[in-house]
């Protein structure tokens, strides 16, 4: 048996970074990781998706370069050398990490499930760790529903389907969230007939009514047929079931409670994410979760176990890899150095890798009216800025809300390059700059940024 200072569970974007923390201030850690380094970012997530969504957009834009005098020939997608390009960019990051993680004195990097013998006992293979704080960082996955006949047919989560070396010929999607649409439009792209299943009203229904009706008509312009108020009946395929990667010889075929029936050759489930606790046997140390088995945390991210943490998607919340990084922020403040950081408060900006981008942070105009705060709001659309119409990318909006004391509250920013623009208005949120000093400032033009001079001049 062996004694750290601290074990962290998981090497994901806050374990990794934390583990390191411990090990250089002289304390002896230990990281445990299933199987890769780098957790759900790095290996099936942002990494993988935002490289092939650019295979993607480069696909996308040699269709339309006769719009710009370009004559390019007939474009053809190779999905095997994409997904090539894809793996590199992920083992790189992968490697580079774990190369890291082994030269640092003090930092045993273990690989193996861990789980639970009690509040300070870990057993990993057939060893049993002791530790005086154990931190969990070990993530989510595809939740899987409970829908009649899906066990049955060779679906495929946000993993496997980067293991795809032909195209789809028709890619059904279930679920009309982040990483659903993010995918069906990323295929579209490629080469794929394309469906969107929506169980709800409309996609994206966390969002504003505006943003959501923006989404799908840029989708459809895309090609895609968009389903939404719809519950599935039945999903059957053909027997016998194609490998995985094959390109099935018939359809898969799903029967809505409309009565109607769509026939794809693949199908994507992206409903939402579960936790990766069922293993852990967190009873054994006192840890409660909810009822959806993610791990219950105050704003110190401490648990229901002293001496216990939990860090990154699991703890339940916003699940985007700046939040663990921020996570990990918290405990090498409070655990490190004697500090007393919160989550409390904390701006969570977003980047859902539609094309084009949609950016938000803060209020928007939905959860304003909820909780009765009253906002001024300024709006433009993409197509009366410079940027966009040089660059033919003219679609969607820039849409800010300013509450009192002129201060800025909140953003979406749904056009070409809403990422970045995105981080420009959430640094004047952070230093609390009036709106105007931004519908004064005096920006190079023609760039996105001097979008929010004519954006505050519109402000109501």
């Amino acid at each position: 048996m062996r004694h750290y200072d601290a074990i962290i569970i998981g090497a994901g974007q806050g374990g990794d970074p934390l583990a390191r923390a411990f090990a250089q201030a002289g304390k002896r850690t230990a990281l445990i990781e299933r199987k890769y380094v780098g957790g759900t970012c790095v290996n099936y997530g942002c990494t993988p998706t935002k490289t092939l969504y650019n295979s993607a957009r480069v696909a996308y834009l040699a269709r339309r370069a006769h719009e710009f005098g370009v004559t390019t020939g007939d474009v053809e997608v190779h999905l095997a050398k994409a997904q090539e390009r894809v793996q590199k960019v992920v083992e790189d990051f992968r490697n580079g990490t774990e190369k890291r993680l082994k030269e640092i004195k003090n930092l045993d990097l273990i690989y193996g499930a861990a789980k639970f013998i009690d509040n300070k006992t870990i057993q990993v293979n057939d060893d049993q760790l002791t530790a005086d704080k154990i931190i969990i960082n070990v993530g989510t996955r595809a939740f899987i529903p409970d829908v009649p006949g899906l066990q049955d047919v060779p679906y495929m989560d946000n993993k496997c389907i980067l293991e795809l070396k032909e195209l789809p010929k028709h890619l059904i999607v279930l679920g009309g969230g982040y990483i659903g649409l993010e995918f069906a439009q990323m295929f579209r792209r490629l080469g794929s007939q394309v469906t969107v299943i929506e169980r709800a009203q409309r996609l994206i229904e966390r969002e504003d009514e505006d943003v959501c009706e923006t989404a799908t008509q840029f989708l459809k312009e895309d090609g895609i047929r968009i389903i939404t108020g719809a519950d599935i009946r039945q999903i059957s395929a053909p027997q016998p079931l194609p490998r995985l990667g094959e390109t099935p010889l018939s359809n898969i075929a799903i029967e809505l409670t409309t009565g109607e029936k769509i026939e794809g050759s693949h199908l994507l489930v992206a409903i939402g994410r579960t936790p990766n606790t069922d293993d852990l046997a967190l009873d054994k140390a006192g840890v409660e979760t909810d009822e959806r088995g993610y791990i219950k945390a105050n704003e110190k991210l401490e648990t229901s176990t002293n001496d216990i943490y939990v860090i990154g998607d699991v703890k339940g919340g916003p699940a985007f890899t700046h939040i663990s990084y921020d996570d990990f922020r918290i405990l090498k403040c409070n655990l490190l150095e004697n500090g007393n950081k919160t989550t409390k408060d904390r701006l969570v900006p977003y980047v859902m890798f539609l094309d084009p981008q949609l950016g938000r942070v803060g209020l928007d105009e939905t959860h304003a009216e909820k909780q009765n705060i009253k906002v001024r709001v300024a709006k433009i659309e993409a197509s009366n800025i410079a940027r966009p119409i040089e660059m033919s990318e003219t679609r969607g909006f820039i849409k800010a809300l300013v509450g009192d004391q002129d201060q800025i509250v909140g953003v979406t920013t749904f056009c070409v390059e809403g990422g970045e623009l995105l981080a420009s208005l959430q640094i004047a949120m952070m230093a609390k700059l009036p709106y105007t000093a931004l519908r004064d400032g005096i920006f190079a033009h023609p760039t996105l940024a001097e979008s929010m001079n004519n954006l505050f001049m519109n402000l109501k």
